[in-house]
């Protein structure tokens, strides 16, 4: 894959993101830098440097596909009223390859766990 100053802005609006961005919000984001940036060039190298694993692509049923900057290991929570996505570190789904291998002689390639729910915020708001 090819450096450009493009999508190395891209890269670095993802990477420095904890809200896994949508491909619209990160052309919204380069759009200050790049005023000539095209909706489609974003989508084109989100697309590549999620299949070359730089990035992750975080597809979910609640909305629009997401992009994280993070590609270690770790699941997402996200919040069926806005849409936000949260990262969540548990030791627990962490060994779920082990133990799928022990349990069924299963040999897990990749995997990905999206809990869904609501958010604190939006929970708040409804009391209120």
């Amino acid at each position: 894959m090819n450096y450009s100053q493009q999508r190395n802005c891209i890269l670095n609006i993802v990477v420095s993101n904890p809200i896994h961005p949508t491909a619209e919000q990160v052309y919204e984001i380069a759009r200050r830098s790049y005023p000539n940036i095209s909706l489609g060039t974003v989508y084109r190298n989100l697309n590549q440097l999620s299949e070359h694993g730089i990035l992750k692509k975080i597809c979910s049923s609640y909305g629009s596909v997401r992009f994280d900057g993070r590609t270690d290991p770790h699941f997402h929570m996200v919040c069926t009223h806005c849409g936000k996505v949260f990262d969540v570190e548990l030791e627990e789904l962490l060994s779920i390859k082990e133990k799928l291998s022990d349990m069924y002689g299963f040999d897990v390639i990749n995997y990905e766990v999206s809990i869904q729910g609501i958010c604190k915020e939006c929970k708040n708001t409804e009391i209120a």
